[in-house]
């Protein structure tokens, strides 16, 4: 059943990715209207989310960001797709590095990397963009899907222009492997953890669980850790910055990684909000106070 399913819906994919990004948008502006308006996707989730990460803001307020969050979803769903088909020149016109200094001074300093960054921005097309534009060998860490049809279109689309992909539950063991080379490891890492393992901290207002995987890693190899942000420029561009925020992650004290990055992510969210993947339950766990 699922086979046949990703067959059938397989065509409709690649002609969506073909098209112009002109006409794409428009395709997006109709599905912004049927997903916010008569589907209602997740809308309690995302207004919920809104409401309690910013207090101060009036119910108009939350509604309006509601509503480009939702027509910011739809492009970057469709902008996903597009990825599939989209030209080594396409990929570097539409997501540009505002400045790759950083990553040539470490990379002569022959230092193997770990990307941190959020659901902020197009973090899909960014891969791409790191791969061609640095002379880095880019790994992803990701979750494999449970569907092993969309799985494989997925890992096609993420290894494109030579990006490589870990298996988050191999994460260190294939980082050890790696470590003679030269390397950049990315971690998306505002996902939601078990709640027991988790680094509990305050995150837009609420307490929240915060992954600590990448910086056990960090400190385990000593690799420097890199804040990756990806900002919307304009509809269909964007621009990734790159900040050192520890050279010698050994030297830091417990979860101090993990609070400085999430406390960058927000600032970034606080600054363009609807740009963050708000229909992500991210708030699901409360923690257990003994």
């Amino acid at each position: 059943m699922q086979g046949f399913l990703f067959y059938l819906i397989l065509p409709f994919i690649y002609l969506l990715s073909f098209l112009p990004f002109w006409l794409m948008y428009r395709i997006s502006d109709v599905m912004y209207f049927f997903l916010y308006y008569i589907i209602k996707y997740r809308r309690n989730v995302v207004e919920q989310n809104l409401r309690k990460s910013f207090p101060e803001k009036s119910t108009k307020e939350i509604n309006r960001l509601s509503k480009i969050y939702y027509a910011y979803l739809c492009d970057l769903t469709l902008e996903s797709f597009k990825k599939l088909t989209m030209s080594r020149k396409q990929t570097l016109k539409h997501i540009k590095f505002k400045d790759t200094a950083l990553f040539d001074k470490l990379f002569e300093e022959k230092k193997s990397l770990i990307l941190l960054m959020g659901h902020y921005g197009n973090w899909e097309m960014a891969g791409s963009s790191f791969t061609l534009q640095t002379k880095y060998q880019l790994y992803v860490i990701y979750k494999p899907l449970s569907n092993k049809y969309f799985e494989d279109l997925m890992v096609k689309t993420r290894t494109m222009f030579g990006t490589r992909l870990i298996k988050v539950h191999s994460t260190l063991r294939d980082m050890l492997a790696n470590k003679n080379s030269i390397t950049a490891t990315a971690f998306i890492a505002d996902q939601t953890p078990p709640p027991e393992t988790a680094y509990w901290t305050m995150f837009l207002n609420q307490e929240t669980p915060v992954f600590t995987g990448a910086e056990k890693i960090g400190k385990k190899l000593d690799s420097p850790i890199v804040f990756i942000n990806i900002d919307r420029v304009k509809r269909g561009y964007y621009e990734i910055s790159a900040e050192l925020l520890f050279e010698h992650p050994k030297d830091t004290i417990e979860n101090e990684i993990s609070e400085t990055f999430i406390k960058r992510l927000e600032q970034e969210i606080i600054k363009k909000p609807e740009i963050w993947l708000w229909s992500h339950r991210r708030w699901k766990h409360k923690r257990v106070k003994n």
